[in-house]
């Protein structure tokens, strides 16, 4: 098969590891900078041109779309999906897990668990606010915000509205969420591929730091799932229509409950963590599905 990854950084560990692990099966791979690619939009032959050439014959993609870049990036997937090449994830699904009230508001509509959450954007009623998510210590998230950045855990009342009220100055969106305390700066990421889950990893925070993302100094091990977790991992992904897939969840006294989806899960800390060639599995996926390139995506919302 000829297999385009969509990366802006062909040094970055996710794309190296995807690309070693297509040669290895014996696939053609190429690293595609999506943000240089430009698109002949027309009824009878859609294209797509790199570096002036004509980008053809590719069976398939993989999308390793940057947060910033999801606007562009997703209209490079949706004009490969006008082609008809298979996409490891569609672009409607890449836009929709992106959108993080959007994937709360599914998740919920599917009656996945989820931490109490409230959203608002300029609101007057900041008591009420707090109120709705059960009281301070609570969460604040800037809607937009990616890898922990905009995140504040305010563990007062007065310190929740001090936050609060600096946001609203921004004009911004955010979400206001219970905090789970039981979860003890920890998380379950959780690797879905196809329906299934093929590795998962708990990430434990620094100390003192209530955010387990790896980056800000937190360390992970591999971990053993609840058939509720896992259940809970498969129908997220399921939800945004998702192929392939990062759920993030914390262990509540209440069961499983979504953090986030990852449209674009990063490969490092779980495949050290857990020792499963994940990389391996995505290219295997791909060349077991890529019959037909044309979306299959049905969800409503």
């Amino acid at each position: 098969m000829k297999i385009a990854i969509l990366s802006q950084d062909s040094s970055l560990y996710s794309t190296k590891r995807l690309k070693e692990a297509g040669e290895k099966l014996g696939h053609d791979m190429r690293v595609i900078n999506y943000l240089r690619c430009y698109m002949n939009i027309t009824s009878h032959k859609p294209a797509i041109a790199y570096n002036g050439k004509p980008l053809e014959d590719f069976d398939a993609i993989i999308p390793r779309i940057g947060a910033s870049r999801t606007f562009y990036g997703t209209a490079v997937v949706r004009q490969f999906e006008v082609m008809e090449v298979f996409t490891a994830n569609e672009s409607q699904a890449i836009s929709r897990s992106r959108d993080k009230l959007r994937s709360l508001q599914i998740l919920a509509r599917e009656g996945i668990g989820l931490p109490v959450t409230g959203f608002a954007h300029a609101t007057q009623d900041i008591d009420g606010l707090i109120e709705i998510v059960g009281g301070a210590p609570l969460v604040i998230k800037l809607l937009e915000g990616t890898q922990g950045i905009g995140v504040v855990l305010a563990e007062t009342h007065q310190a929740a509205k001090s936050v609060i009220e600096a946001f609203r100055g921004l004009e911004v969106n955010i979400l206001v969420q219970e905090f789970i305390k039981e979860a003890k700066g920890a998380d379950l990421r959780c690797l879905v591929v196809g329906g299934k889950v093929i590795a998962a990893m708990k990430r434990q925070g620094a100390p003192g730091e209530f955010r387990s993302n790896l980056h800000r100094g937190g360390n992970a091990e591999k971990v053993k799932l609840t058939p509720e977790e896992r259940s809970t991992a498969v129908r997220s992904a399921k939800a945004m229509g998702l192929r392939v897939a990062g759920v993030d969840m914390l262990r509540s006294n209440h069961g499983p409950v979504v953090m986030e989806i990852n449209s674009s899960p990063g490969l490092e800390g779980i495949e050290k963590a857990t020792g499963v060639d994940v990389a391996g599995k995505i290219i295997e996926y791909i060349a077991k599905n890529s019959t037909s390139g044309k979306p299959r995506d049905r969800i409503q919302y």
